[in-house]
């Protein structure tokens, strides 16, 4: 008796998948991703009044950007794109997002975490040194009211974290810009309630379905530029905790700590005061996609130290506000 498993090879996708060789698999793969990312950025733009895209130049957002240029060019984004600056960024980071929207012509609002904490909305013990990380939700929120978005568009993927993986693709945020997992809106048949009330507002998610080595090979097939830090390059750092902790004003050596040079590149770029580079030598893309196709922990869990005071940290963050 044959104990394989049966295919129904009158199943058209099941013949398909049988006939396919991987790299076209792999190909109508993205191009499902793509086609979904596409369409919900255009039901944004119909539904929602006055929407945003949330761009910090980082590996994800920069992947929305190509999806919004096949959604909508020739024409000018129906949005404009939004950066929430901790003023805490790496260099290469904000000299890349300044670029890539002179490049493209769109109009990005800085909403800085710096004038929260001289408005007094933001208070740090410290301010010249602690993470403003969590601090963002604040200063996302003000810049959410003064210009009145009813839908803020981001690069979340549900693969990245567990409270990532509760969101909804149309994630509703309450008047106080709170984030309830209990008070979602189902989503049956790619329908979605983009209804709400003055005050209230939307995050979208469009590659919420993505997995990390998805956005990668999409980078490869787009041929899409990213900061130089996401590549291998040479790096002093400190080994903490498991992590690798890079050697900057505010990130010093604690007492006792090495410092050591080491080849490394980010998987995920955010305040420098929580982000962590990984031991790699992967210089190039098709290198990346090699390597985070083996990989057995997620982009945060090996990058991020805020994500590391507890398993409940960012969805606690979330519910005040949070991407």
């Amino acid at each position: 008796m044959n104990t394989a498993v049966e295919h129904n090879l009158s199943d058209p996708l099941q013949r398909d998948a049988h006939a396919a060789p991987a790299g076209a698999l792999n190909a109508r793969h993205l191009d499902w991703l793509e086609s979904e990312a596409i369409h919900i950025m255009r039901e944004v733009a119909a539904e929602c009044a006055n929407p945003a895209l949330l761009f910090s130049g980082g590996k994800d957002s920069v992947v929305l950007l190509r999806i919004a240029e096949k959604a909508f060019r020739p024409g000018a984004f129906p949005f404009p794109l939004v950066h929430i600056d901790t003023g805490h960024n790496f260099a290469e980071v904000i000299t890349f997002r300044d670029k890539r929207v002179t490049e493209l012509g769109e109009r990005l609002i800085v909403g800085s975490v710096e004038e929260s904490i001289r408005r007094g909305t933001v208070r740090l013990r410290n301010p010249a040194t602690d993470s403003r990380n969590a601090a963002q939700a604040v200063t996302l929120l003000e810049t959410i009211a003064e210009h009145k978005f009813d839908a803020c568009i981001g690069g979340a993927r549900r693969d990245e974290e567990k409270a990532r993986a509760k969101e909804r693709i149309f994630s509703f945020r309450d008047e106080f810009g709170q984030w309830n997992p209990k008070a979602q809106r189902p989503e049956l048949w790619d329908l979605y309630n983009t209804r709400v009330h003055p005050g209230e507002n939307m995050r979208v998610f469009p590659i919420s379905n993505w997995t990390e080595l998805d956005v990668w090979q999409y980078i490869a097939r787009e041929k899409l530029e990213l900061p130089p830090i996401y590549f291998a390059h040479q790096r002093q750092v400190m080994p903490r905790n498991g992590l690798l902790v890079p050697l900057t004003d505010l990130t010093p050596a604690r007492a006792g700590e090495k410092v050591e040079t080491m080849t490394v590149r980010f998987r995920t770029v955010g305040d420098i005061s929580c982000t962590c580079p990984v031991a790699s030598d992967a210089g190039t893309v098709d290198a990346i996609i090699a390597e985070t196709a083996i990989t057995q922990i997620t982009e945060r869990g090996a990058t991020r130290m805020d994500d590391q005071t507890s398993e409940a940290s960012m969805e606690k963050r979330k519910k005040e506000g949070y991407f």
